[in-house]
């Protein structure tokens, strides 16, 4: 036979498991230090700054009359 449960309770547990859940979630995505935060974005930048270097540019891809 199965067990007798409550709804209202069953309902309030499961609204506390997900709000605990998505705190979780926020403390990761928004629980760094002004330093963390300045330092991913130097990293991203820097990382930018090296992919539009190896970008091609037109006086790249013009042919030389070199043959």
């Amino acid at each position: 036979m199965a067990e007798v449960i409550n709804l209202r309770q069953a309902r309030k547990q499961k609204a506390r498991t997900e709000k605990e859940a998505a705190a979780a979630a926020n403390r990761v995505a928004f629980g760094r230090t002004k330093a963390e935060k300045r330092l991913t974005e130097a990293r991203n930048e820097q990382a930018e700054r090296r992919l539009d270097g190896h970008l091609r540019t037109d006086e790249d891809s013009t042919p030389t009359d070199s043959v």
